[in-house]
């Protein structure tokens, strides 16, 4: 998924957009090295297993994809990968509502 999430930050650079993660390994550092390996251009945060933000947001498969509009409506969720496709017909369809 990475190099689409990247992709998709880029494409959508200067709209009302915004892609952020939430990470779940044990140790920070492993994070922060998949952020660098990666090059990972969103904001992340590190949860940890059983995290605040994790039961929050009740994340039971990774990766877990949410969807907000801009009026903070979750309008999109998938467990596990979503279709590509599907996600970018949703996420330009939000998008433009929000322009």
């Amino acid at each position: 998924m990475f190099p689409h999430e990247r992709s998709l930050v880029e494409k959508y650079q200067n709209r009302p957009f915004v892609l952020l993660g939430v990470n779940v390994d044990v140790d920070p550092a492993v994070q922060r090295r998949c952020e660098e390996k990666e090059q990972l251009n969103w904001r992340s945060w590190h949860d940890g297993p059983g995290g605040s933000i994790t039961a929050a947001w009740q994340i039971a498969a990774l990766p877990t994809v949410y969807l907000i509009d801009h009026k903070g409506m979750i309008r999109f969720r998938s467990e596990g990968v979503p279709d590509e496709g599907e996600l970018d017909r949703k996420l330009e369809m939000l998008v433009k509502e929000a322009e």
